[in-house]
């Protein structure tokens, strides 16, 4: 499944360069195409912006000379080419095409739009040698700017990640943690858009729908109104585990776009001194609420939360482009810096009003509320990634334990909420009908969603088990002889 969904985003993503080159070019089957040479040539020319040698024909020697040519290049720029070899590539072998395809992609694409970033995340970009030298110093100063290159791998995920994080968090519950499951459901990629073209989607409408319904839309709008090729289907991505680097790939033509949108330091400025007078005005209205409802019931106070927050979500839209403006201290500007701390300052409040109103909720609907939270917090979680397999194992065993006893829960919390009597002794709602509702989709999301979070779980048990396996063999093999007798052994056992 990982390979099939790295061959097709990764053969999107070629066309979509190719497709600025001089005759344009179009790749049917990426193994194949790939084995004449001139395929990777044609794409390095169009990244780089440079003219590669080449040889013109087809035989089995120009297709290897033009190979080499291309891995010569991609070694001038200091890139590891690890077990890549001219003979794997002319023989089509997917494992070591994906490989170098993800090599390239991650230079010239994820990492030339994450250096842009460097300063904002105050990551210290790689310094760039083109030039080859064969001397001692220079072969001492390849190897420390291979080092440098290698640690700004992990800058540039990370600060492609922290992007995607910015864009998101201006839109509440839009968490974004990794590029694998935090896309499952189609909400970040419509955050995404949301904040770099306001108005072109509906979150509110997107968190009631299913995750194919939400990818599915995402990734037309982003074709339709971005101009960014679908790179991605939504069962490449409504999987347990989808595939990291694809996402990477894909989340990475945002970031493309939003550097492309024009903007001028005046207008900035303008739209700067707009976002700070909304949200002083916004913070106002927000303390003079919670004062005016102290002494409300829960119903009342819901109500109130939920008008201010339909006013306040809509009233957001047309700031939401300066909102998302950079946040590195070096470029940020005094105001701008201003305008960050008194966004956080507001979201912080709205979020610790949402926290108490769940606090008081009725009796049940508190209890059935902080188990929906608890649950919930579960299923976003991101595996453990723990390298001694034995901790892994106790860790996974007690995490399957926690969501069990959580989920025995489901029926009996399902059938109280679907039971509960909203109304007091005055024959008035306790709590607004649209909580109740929210309350109940929640539960039918779990229901849908739980058999994904349990194989998860049990998936990190059984990796974490077979990994404990292999180091009991390797210990089996020395103690005990060959392979054939350890086999022997376990035969019997």
């Amino acid at each position: 499944q990982r390979e099939f969904t790295q061959k097709k985003t990764f053969t999107s993503w070629i066309n979509s360069i190719l497709a600025k080159h001089t005759p344009p070019y179009v790749v049917s089957d990426l193994y194949t195409d790939i084995q004449q040479g001139h395929l990777l040539l044609d794409l390095l020319e169009v990244l780089s912006g440079q003219h590669l040698p080449r040889e013109k024909g087809f035989n089995t020697f120009q297709c290897r000379s033009n190979i080499e040519n291309a891995l010569t290049f991609l070694k001038s720029r200091s890139l590891k080419l690890i077990n890549i070899h001219v003979a794997d590539i002319i023989e089509g072998k997917p494992s070591i095409v994906l490989g170098l395809i993800w090599t390239i992609i991650f230079h010239f694409h994820i990492e030339e739009l994450a250096r842009t970033l460097a300063c904002t995340y105050n990551e210290p970009p790689p310094a760039c040698s083109s030039a080859v030298d064969s001397s001692p110093k220079a072969s001492r100063s390849a190897k420390k700017s291979a080092k440098i290159k290698e640690r700004w791998k992990m800058s540039a995920t990370k600060a492609l990640l922290l992007w995607a994080k910015e864009q998101c968090s201006l839109h509440g519950s839009v968490n974004v943690t990794d590029f694998k499951s935090s896309w499952r459901s189609g909400l970040a990629f419509l955050a995404i858009i949301q904040t770099l073209r306001p108005g072109l989607v509906d979150l509110e409408k997107a968190k009631a729908r299913s995750n194919k319904e939400n990818l599915k839309e995402a990734f037309r709008i982003a074709e339709l109104e971005l101009n960014i090729p679908r790179l991605l289907e939504p069962e490449d991505v409504d999987i347990v585990n989808p595939d990291e680097k694809s996402i990477m790939t894909y989340v990475a033509q945002f970031l493309q776009y939003s550097k492309n949108l024009p903007e001028s330091e005046e207008d900035m400025q303008e739209k700067v001194r707009e976002a700070m007078g909304w949200l002083s005005a916004q913070e106002k209205k927000l303390a003079k609420l919670l004062m005016e409802t102290e002494n409300e019931t829960y119903y009342q106070k819901y109500k109130e939360m939920m008008s201010f927050m339909e006013t306040f979500n809509q009233e957001k839209i047309p700031f939401l482009p300066v909102l998302s403006s950079k946040r590195g201290e070096a470029e940020l500007t005094e105001g701008q810096q201003q305008m960050r701390e008194e966004w956080d300052k507001v979201i912080c409040q709205i979020n610790e009003w949402k926290a108490k109103l769940d606090q008081m909720l009725p009796s049940p609907l508190d209890s059935i509320e902080a188990w929906l939270q608890e649950v919930e917090r579960l299923q976003a979680e991101d595996l453990p990634d723990l390298q001694d397999p034995f901790k892994a194992m106790s860790v996974f065993r007690e995490m399957i334990v926690i969501f069990k006893g959580l989920m025995d829960c489901f029926d009996s919390h399902l059938d109280t909420l679907q039971s509960f009597k909203n109304e007091d002794e005055k024959n008035m709602p306790l709590v607004s009908p649209e909580k109740l509702e929210e309350m109940k989709r929640r539960f039918s999301n779990i229901r849908s969603t739980n058999p994904s979070a349990f194989l998860e779980y049990h998936y990190g048990l059984c990796s974490a088990i077979a990994n404990e396996v292999k180091l009991k063999l390797n210990i089996w093999d020395m103690k005990y002889g060959a392979k054939e007798s350890v086999e022997s052994l376990l035969e019997n056992w």
